[in-house]
């Protein structure tokens, strides 16, 4: 795996124990800790979802799941480098403290299967939680009988994002 393009990487140099995935990686390769690491409801629902999505040739492929604290910190380091201040960069990428990456709670998905989850997520409580990231999704177990919560514009306007 070494020089291997590791996704979930952002700039910020990901390995394999951190949570950095080679492409390709489904949402069954508990192969990787960015997988292995995801918090078990969020993994069954994401299963199920994928399973189901597996009818429609649709792959759910993780671009980026579990992360440890110092690769969230490194992406978090990058961002403010690249945004010009912790503010803008608030926009993009939490700190170590409030990212659900680092809990294990989100995933953020390729394309396809992000566009399958837009439409057929809430039934499995899986919903995108940020408008400006089609491709970050957190469990909502509400979502499945009351649909999905409101999205906030982006991370900075989540109230978990200030603790």
């Amino acid at each position: 795996m070494a020089g291997a393009v590791l996704r979930g990487d952002h700039g910020g140099r990901a390995h394999l124990d951190d949570g950095g995935l080679p492409n390709g990686v489904t949402v069954f390769a508990d192969e990787y800790p960015g997988v292995a690491n995801l918090a078990p409801d969020l993994m069954g629902a994401l299963r199920a979802a994928a399973t189901e999505a597996g009818n429609d040739a649709i792959q759910f492929r993780v671009n980026s799941g579990w992360r440890s604290r110092e690769h969230q910190n490194r992406l978090r380091r990058a961002a403010v480098a690249k945004y010009g201040s912790p503010e803008a960069a608030a926009r993009w990428v939490a700190t170590a403290d409030t990212s659900a990456h680092v809990s294990g709670n989100a995933v953020d998905l390729g394309p396809d299967a992000a566009a399958w989850l837009s439409a057929h997520g809430a039934a499995y409580g899986l919903c995108q939680i940020y408008r400006n990231e089609p491709w970050h999704y957190e469990l909502r177990p509400e979502a499945i009988e009351h649909g999905c919560p409101a999205m906030y514009p982006d991370p900075a306007h989540d109230q978990r994002m200030r603790q």
